[in-house]
């Protein structure tokens, strides 16, 4: 062998040997430091990031959602109800101001301003709120559908009146300057007396079939209730929402899952189960809002505490790698779905706040799940992603293909709810990357 062959020999024995040493290894580098390629930031969010989140969802909805009454006529301004005649529309907007989705989308706009200390969030809502009940209390008309709130006037479902009344006593406890109490009294007198009920005095509605729950209907009714407790100190509107919480659960709750099904229909000798996301929110955050007013000597306390925690415990179960749930929680091939998420943000974080679950064990995926949520709010403040409104059915297509849309107004008031209590949940406790994992930081 020649020099240069040697020469060249050496050269390529030299280069697998620095390759070799180059080589990312186990012994050449800390594997376990290595960036993982997540889908949906894994990072500590901060409060300045999540008010601009909020902020763009209030401008957004603050251009397009009503706030004036209109002669539907001539367009012109109505300014003074007393005076008014013949058909009254709201001023155009995007989304409906008395649906039970502007219910906690106002809700939401309320805790914000808690949570922030910006007075503009609580301002939408009253002023809206205001509208609504200056409008109810100058109803003349003897035909109710002159008026843009008909369904205020003369509720025809819990979906008319639960949200909304909720939202309205909570703005009336926080100092809001109206006649509101008509309004809230016609809604909780539908609750109480009109709505249908089964035998045994569950909140129950006779569609799709007779004599059917629909798990919906929990959050529908049962804040409304326990708000009117708190608001009037009357012990029988405490009874009657523990009692609703108990009876459906007692039907509806799949204990091994730890998650309710959608609908339950007397008549089934077996009853199908179809875990949609949304009506799993409104569960879980029902017994949030009540369990938040709910008297600790009240004897149903204990009993809806233990279900809360329940269900939060199956729930977590479900949570996606992205910090999104889906839209069927057990089949994981339905698409994630963002009002769900946006709703368990709310209300785990929630019940972390207070105390009700572990935080420890249950903060970090909550800060997943917000970071998540925070996601789907686009430059516009549009929140992506959401399921549109819902009827119920024993079949998955129904669930599986249910389109999303831009202006389904299920998405804006959790949004602003999650939001809201991730401030809070940020304010009271630290929390730190810990060997590369999001941990709540414990003194000592």
């Amino acid at each position: 062998m020649n020099h240069s062959s040697v020469k060249i020999l050496a050269l390529i024995t030299f280069g697998v040997f620095a390759s070799a040493n180059a080589q990312t290894n186990d012994v050449t580098t800390p594997l376990h430091a290595m960036q993982p390629d997540y889908v949906t930031p894994y990072v500590v969010p901060e409060k300045n990031n999540i008010e601009a989140v909020l902020n763009r969802v209030y401008n957004f909805l603050e251009e397009n959602t009503a706030s004036k009454v209109l002669n539907a006529s001539d367009n012109s301004e109505v300014k003074d109800f007393k005076k008014a005649k013949g058909k009254l529309v709201f001023s155009p907007g995007s989304f409906r101001l008395t649906s039970y989705e502007w219910g906690v989308t106002y809700a939401g706009m309320l805790l914000a301003t808690e949570a922030t200390g910006k007075k503009e969030y609580a301002d939408y809502a009253n002023k809206r709120i205001k509208l609504i009940a200056d409008l109810a209390e100058n109803f003349k008309s003897e035909n109710v559908q002159d008026s843009p709130i008909r369904t205020v006037l003369k509720p025809h479902a819990l979906d008319d009146a639960g949200a909304l009344c909720a939202a309205f006593i909570k703005a009336k406890k926080g100092g809001l300057n109206a006649n509101v109490d008509p309004v809230i009294n016609n809604f909780i007198k539908y609750i109480s007396e009109k709505e249908y009920r089964l035998k045994d005095g569950t909140l129950a509605r006779n569609r799709p079939q007779n004599n059917t729950l629909w798990l919906d209907d929990m959050f529908m009714s049962v804040p409304a209730l326990a708000q009117m407790g708190s608001y009037t100190g009357d012990k029988k509107y405490f009874d009657d929402a523990v009692k609703q919480v108990n009876q459906f659960s007692e039907r509806m709750f799949n204990s091994q899952k730890g998650i309710y099904m959608h609908g339950w229909v007397e008549s089934m000798q077996t009853h199908a189960e179809f875990h949609w996301a949304r009506a799993n929110g409104w569960a879980v955050m029902t017994m949030v809002e009540l369990l938040e007013v709910l008297p600790k000597n009240h004897p149903g306390y204990p009993q809806v505490l233990a279900q809360l925690q329940k269900h939060i415990a199956g729930l977590m179960q479900y949570q996606d790698g992205t910090g999104f749930w889906h839209q069927l929680l057990d089949r994981n091939d339905s698409y994630l779905e963002t009002s769900a998420t946006a709703i368990y943000t709310y209300s785990i974080a929630r019940a972390i706040n207070r105390g009700y679950v572990d935080k420890l064990a249950y903060a970090p995926a909550v800060l997943l799940a917000w970071n998540a949520v925070a996601s789907k709010v686009n430059e516009k403040g549009q929140v992506e992603g959401t399921c549109v409104g819902t009827g119920m059915a024993f079949d998955p297509a129904f669930y599986y293909y249910r389109p999303i849309n831009l202006f389904a107004a299920h998405g804006y008031g959790p949004v602003l709810l999650a939001g809201a209590e991730i401030i809070t949940l940020l304010k009271n406790n630290q929390f730190e990357m810990n060997d590369s994992s999001i941990q709540l930081k414990i003194k000592g």
